[in-house]
């Protein structure tokens, strides 16, 4: 006790003085250069240095001998231009050499900068040189190589001075050599040159050597932050505390170097490896470990968590190379000890993992709205991660999108999915009957749940119900069977059944039976919407087709083919219609509504049946597409949404089906053309849909402009649609369509349109395989829009069918035209028509020229009927009424509407056209034909 204070004392003094020692160990090595850093940046300063100075020393001998390289060739380029110069050689022939050439050798040497061009004769007398007294002198040197032909370069010594000189041969017209020229650059000139940039490479130097001191400055002063300025002292103690702290912590630490030794281990490390005493320095093959944690060892890449055995024990296990960090290589490997955690975290991993599937079969299952489809989702997803083969079995109402019966003991098999492609099952489309109450699908479907046979080798009523077939199974190795019924709103509509095999031994328990009821649950709410969409869908599309033409009219102005495909996915508004219009002309439709559904549907067939009225009155196309959007508009307003209550009867209850309450009239766009035969003229007008494709004769295809209008219903105002006119040649094919042949996800619209170029550009091709042709080219395998094609090939009607005469306004030309008008009849061979025709004529020119304004023109075309015409300058409307017993007038239009089959008044921009169809037998008038005829020339003197 009593030398308590003393030995704390000592133990005091003994702890400062390694302080103090530290202390001083930080301050040496900071200052000095035995520290670590000191010396690293001595070296690097000597290196910079070394390194600088060759450097600099190359840069001047690269110098110097680009200098040189650049005077050989300046010299030899001097000389040669000097010697092949125009009349040189003639010079060097002439009586005095010296008085031609030297001025010109002057001026070249100043020309070209180099120091003396020199001109030789044969044996080297100059004949001129720079300095004047060298002159008549031979030259100094070997100039023998030039004499003998051959041009070259040489550093020469000698008088007058050294220089960098080439000689060059000098030919006459024979190739004879006459003389010699030589140029060059002093010596001395290429020294200057390399002095001059000495000083550029000195600073160029010392800037380097800057840098590189600075540098190693900087790295000296990093070193020294990482270090801390630490002395061995210090460092020493460091590794004693790693020591302490590795051998101490209850995880196993194990560094190997790059050539396979265990370089450390801990002494968990050892524990858990069980390892020797000498294990270090040993080969990792040598110390008895397992196998695959050994190749892991040796193999060099990372790991994180592996579970590796060592004996009964599970690890853990994570590795991370070493090459980076270590000069020998390796890697580090630390381990813990997870043996009483794996019974543990087992569950929790199946369960983790029976959630992912959950999640995927969420995005997997009812990615399309067909039923089948979905019922091989459902298959596909459970395997092989749940079972070795599942198949799904679905009623045959539910298949066609009916409502399920209720009756559930026979079923379709709709999908099949395993690890194999060989099953012992029946396959899709077999009808699966469950006719013994025990067996585990009959038992399923009763209790409305899932049912487990664990052993289907023991299963007595699955065998009972089909021996071979269970016979087929078993042999096969399926041994386990999961079956879940499929219910949607308490409604059976088939049921999953998931079997395992030899790839899975264990057989289904209890903790599966939640998991199979989820995804049970999930696929059958998929199923039953699949199933809803394809009976609103088959409902859609029956509305639709009975909304469209089944067959075209009879017309002889174009020979027409149609194609009408609907959507997959679901129903558009898509429709088009042929119309016979007066005067053999014919209107060309085709309408896009936007929107799917009963409610596109039911708006196209209103549309549709509004273009077929409103062509009735002979409208132009822009005006016909003018009252359309006003139509539009109209229904937009009626269907407008009201508080609740006031939405009328029935439409509260049919809007909520398509789309949301209150859904009011869609938008639509619409081309409408007209076609008139006699001229062969074509107007259209657009609102808002693509424009029609043109196929010439010779096969060539343009897309016409037409002037594109706003869609309807879209509160067009006063903005008019405009026309566009073309003329057809005969032969010549008018494509219609929709945009849902061109474009789609895979399509853009440009791209659409160059194919359907190249379908069409096919000479010679009738409407049928021009539809076909497109179709096979451009048609999507799962069409995402209604589809709507219409190709009409222009004919015309020939001209000896046409009479055509302009009357004068006096009521006594009637008789002449209506002469001339029974001649071209008869030629027509329409004799039996001719009396009424006549009638109908002097009826309509005679009022024309009472009442109208001229010019009056009358016009017979013979198509398959027989048409009237008769316009005047007037745009006064006729109208129909029945004259009283005592009046004078007012009969004609009754007579010609009782004699015509139809009888109409087309307007022009200028005036108007009555027109009447007389059928070309006269047994097919609508009216009975009976009764007396009056004189016809007591019929001129009645009016309207």
């Amino acid at each position: 006790m009593e030398g308590g204070p003393g030995e704390q004392g000592g133990k005091e003094r003994t702890v400062t003085g390694r302080a103090d020692r530290s202390a001083g160990g930080v301050r040496a090595g900071r200052t000095g250069l035995r520290s670590v850093a000191g010396q690293v940046f001595a070296l690097q300063a000597v290196i910079a240095l070394l390194i600088v100075a060759a450097a600099a020393v190359a840069l001047v001998l690269q110098g110097r001998y680009d200098s040189e390289r650049d005077a050989r060739n300046r010299s030899l380029a001097v000389a040669e231009a000097f010697a092949h110069a125009p009349g040189t050689a003639v010079a060097l022939t002439s009586p005095d050499p010296t008085a031609v050439l030297q001025p010109r050798a002057e001026a070249a040497r100043k020309a070209s900068g180099v120091d003396f061009v020199a001109v030789l004769a044969v044996d080297g007398t100059r004949y001129t040189d720079t300095e004047p007294e060298l002159i008549g002198q031979k030259a100094s040197g070997d100039v023998a190589r030039a004499a003998g032909g051959e041009s070259f370069t040489e550093i020469f010594h000698g008088a007058p001075n050294d220089a960098v000189r080439a000689v060059v041969p000098v030919r006459d017209d024979r190739g004879a050599v006459v003389g010699m020229v030589s140029s060059g650059i002093e010596v001395e000139t290429v020294g200057q040159a390399v002095e001059g940039r000495l000083p550029v490479l000195l600073g160029a130097a010392a800037g380097g050597l800057a840098l590189a001191v600075g540098g190693a400055g900087l790295v000296s002063a990093r070193l020294r932050r990482q270090t801390h300025g630490l002395g061995p002292a210090e460092m020493t103690r460091l590794k004693e505390h790693h020591e302490a702290v590795l051998h101490s912590v209850k995880e196993g630490v194990v560094i190997v170097a790059g050539d396979g030794r265990l370089l450390l281990a801990n002494d968990e490390a050892r524990r858990l490896l069980k390892l020797p005493e000498d294990a270090e320095r040993r080969h990792v093959r040598e110390l008895g470990l397992e196998p695959r944690t050994a190749a892991l060892l040796l193999s060099g890449r990372a790991a994180t968590d592996e579970v590796h055995l060592a004996g009964d024990r599970l690890l853990a296990v994570n590795v991370r190379p070493t090459r980076d960090g270590a000069a020998e290589g390796g890697c580090v490997m630390t381990m813990r000890d997870t043996t009483e955690l794996t019974a543990l975290t087992g569950r929790a991993e199946v369960a983790r993992g029976r959630l992912r599937l959950l999640y995927e079969a969420g995005t997997r299952i009812g990615t399309t709205l067909d039923v089948v489809r979905t019922a091989e989702e459902l298959s596909e997803v459970a395997v092989p991660r749940f079972a070795d083969f599942v198949t799904v079995e679905l009623l045959d109402p539910v298949v066609r999108g009916e409502e399920p019966s209720g009756a559930f003991t026979e079923m379709r098999r709709t999908a099949l999915s395993g690890v194999r492609a060989d099953t012992p099952l029946q396959p899709v489309g077999d009808l699966i009957r469950f006719v013994v109450p025990t067996t585990p699908m009959a038992s399923a479907l009763t209790e409305g749940r899932a049912v487990i046979q664990a052993d289907l080798a023991a299963a007595q009523g699955w065998r009972a119900q089909d021996p071979e077939g269970a016979a087929r199974a078993l042999a096969y190795g399926l041994h386990s069977l999961l079956t879940v019924p499929l219910l949607a709103r308490g409604v059976v509509l088939g049921m999953a059944n998931f079997w395992r095999g030899a790839e899975t031994p264990e057989p289904f328990g209890e903790e599966d039976l939640s998991f199979a009821e989820e995804l049970a649950a999930r696929a059958a709410l998929a199923i039953d919407n699949a199933r809803r969409f394809t009976r609103e869908h088959s409902m859609a599309v029956a509305l639709q087709r009975s909304l469209l033409p089944r067959v075209l009219p009879e017309q002889n102005a174009m020979q027409v083919a149609f194609r009408y495909l609907p959507a997959t996915a679901g129903v558009g508004g898509d429709w088009f219609d042929v119309i016979p219009l007066p005067g053999a002309r014919v209107a060309l439709v085709v309408g896009d509504v936007v929107g799917h559904g009963l409610h596109a549907a039911a708006t196209m067939g209103r549309l549709r049946t509004a273009v077929a009225n409103f062509s009735t009155l002979d409208l132009t196309p822009d005006e016909l597409l003018s009252h359309l959007d006003e139509l539009i508009d109209r229904l937009g307003e009626e269907t407008e949404p009201g508080p609740r209550g006031e939405l009328g009867p029935g439409i509260g209850a049919e809007a909520g089906a398509d789309g949301g309450p209150g859904e009011g009239t869609a938008g639509a766009t619409c081309l409408y053309a007209i076609y008139d035969p006699t001229s062969g003229a074509c107007t259209m007008a657009s609102a808002g849909h693509p424009g029609p494709a043109l196929v010439r004769p010779d096969g060539s295809v343009e897309f016409p402009s037409v002037p594109a209008g706003l869609p309807l219903g879209l509160g067009l105002g006063d903005r008019p649609f405009a026309s566009a006119r073309l003329k057809l040649e005969p032969g010549s094919k008018l494509v219609l369509f929709t945009d849902g042949l061109l474009e789609g996800r895979q399509r853009d619209y440009d791209s659409g349109l160059k194919l359907l170029r190249e379908s069409l550009a096919r000479p010679d091709r009738t409407p049928e395989q021009t539809c076909a042709d497109v179709l096979a080219t451009l048609l999507f395998p799962v069409p995402g829009d209604d589809i709507a094609l219409l190709v009409a090939r222009a004919d015309r009607i020939p001209a000896d069918r046409i009479a055509e005469w302009e009357v004068p306004t006096d009521p006594s030309a009637v008789a002449p035209v209506r002469t001339a008008a029974a001649a071209r009849i008869a030629e027509w061979g329409l004799e039996d028509i001719g009396f009424t025709a006549e009638l109908v004529l002097s009826e309509l020119i005679t009022n024309a020229i009472r009442y109208g304004r001229p010019p009056v023109r009358v016009r017979l075309v013979f198509d398959r009927v027989l048409i009237c015409e008769v316009s005047d300058g007037s745009s006064t409307s006729p109208h129909l009424r029945h004259a009283a017993d005592t009046d004078e007038g007012g009969r004609g239009l009754f007579l010609v509407a009782q004699f015509a089959q139809r009888w109409g008044t087309r307007y022009a921009r200028r005036g108007k056209t009555i027109w009447a169809e007389l059928p070309v037998s006269p047994d097919e008038p609508d009216g009975d034909g009976a009764g007396p005829v009056p004189d016809l020339d007591a019929l001129e003197d009645l009016a309207w």
